[in-house]
């Protein structure tokens, strides 16, 4: 079992590379195929888009078919989606390429949790959840400075060609070293429905999207624009402010996972975490063209305090039946995920409204419409039945 959640982990990591590295990319994409900043926000956006409408059908089948070929076979089509994207010359192929790699990733992080909701004691979920998603953030921090570098080195489509083979060779080891835990005796069948019926998952579901959305937003795309416009960076340095975010994100979510047991509360956690994420927010819609390390401080607070991705996740999972745990934890992850995309898709149209405007209007606007994403959860949220174990 231990390595098949290494390799579980592994994957993971691709996935976190994935959902990060048009930041990153953004510049010789723009300056070798001629997409505009939009058109990668779109691109952005379908795969958060296509990442989510594959949660309902990944929760069926990890309850029916099991982990291992569940996340082997979707990966492999991430694969060659990635090498879709390396033979790319336009926004077309971008965008259909990265509907693809968010297929390949849709299911591996749930995958994991599915196998630490089944095997392991209930009062360490958490902390596992919190941990696969530290250790695969260092596939977000491999689409910083080390992509710049691949990118210097080999070019934009040499280094995705590579990327691409080492995704279809992890979809492998998943295939052979992932074992499926025991089936489920179903003495009762349930449904989607019947989790859409819990009344006391809503506002941990709404949760879910209002904590991760606004950080995966600004990690994911905004930051490389953003810092573009505003301060003239280059790749070089977008991958230094990206790396500070990236680390801290790693940080937040070692932090983040024993704290429900030290503190005996979950909704505690997460609210406190995500007031400084909102306070962090309206900051650099303050001073959106202040520059220097007081802006990367913010960048890298809203990593940190940012990481409750994992609480709110085992705050639901304790509402969760065991013959419904593949689809509960996907419907919690569908939220997250697919409020993510529609807010990369949103502050896309944001920031096209604002062209001809300076960056501190253009950027400025999608800081403030982040802040206010947090705070309407917070305020659902607030009406939630806390839940330890």
């Amino acid at each position: 079992m231990r390595i098949g959640i290494f390799c579980l982990t592994l994957a993971y990591c691709l996935s976190q590379f994935y959902r990060a590295f048009l930041a990153v990319l953004s510049p010789v994409l723009q300056a070798d195929l001629g997409i505009s900043a939009d058109d990668l926000a779109t691109a952005s956006g379908i795969w958060f888009a296509a990442f989510a409408v594959m949660q309902i059908p990944i929760g069926e089948a990890l309850d029916r078919v099991g982990p291992r070929l569940t996340a082997a076979v979707l990966l492999a089509v991430g694969a060659c989606g990635v090498a879709l994207m390396a033979a790319a010359d336009g926004a077309g192929q971008i965008q259909l390429a990265m509907g693809l790699i968010g297929v390949g990733c849709a299911p591996v992080l749930m995958a994991s949790y599915y196998i630490f909701a089944r095997v392991f004691p209930v009062s360490v979920f958490a902390t596992m959840a919190a941990w696969i998603i530290a250790v695969g953030n260092l596939g977000n921090i491999a689409a910083t400075k080390p992509l710049a570098w691949a990118i210097g080195a080999y070019g934009w489509r040499g280094t995705l060609w590579g990327t691409a083979g080492f995704t279809l060779l992890v979809a492998g080891a998943v295939l052979v070293f992932v074992r499926d835990p025991e089936r489920v005796a179903r003495s009762e069948k349930g449904s989607l429905l019947d989790l859409l019926r819990m009344p006391a998952l809503w506002p941990v579901m709404l949760m879910m999207a209002a904590c991760y959305a606004p950080g995966a937003s600004l990690r994911g795309l905004w930051v490389g624009p953003w810092f573009a416009d505003a301060f003239g960076a280059d790749a070089a340095r977008i991958g230094t402010v990206t790396l500070f975010m990236g680390l801290a994100m790693i940080a937040g979510n070692f932090a983040y996972g024993p704290m429900d047991r030290w503190l005996g509360t979950r909704k505690g956690v997460v609210i406190g975490g995500n007031l400084v994420v909102m306070g962090c927010f309206v900051a650099l819609w303050g001073l959106p063209q202040a520059g220097g390390w007081a802006t990367i401080a913010i960048v890298a607070a809203i990593g940190l305090f940012g990481s409750t991705f994992p609480v709110v996740m085992a705050h639901g999972r304790a509402f969760l039946p065991a013959h419904l745990m593949g689809r509960g934890v996907t419907l919690i992850n569908l939220f997250g995920i697919g409020a993510a995309g529609l807010v990369q898709m949103a502050t896309g149209r944001i920031h096209a409204a604002g062209e001809g405007l300076a960056p501190a209007g253009q950027y400025g606007a999608i800081f403030l419409f982040l802040a206010g994403f947090v705070a309407a959860g917070l305020l659902i949220y607030a009406f939630a039945q806390d839940r330890t174990d």
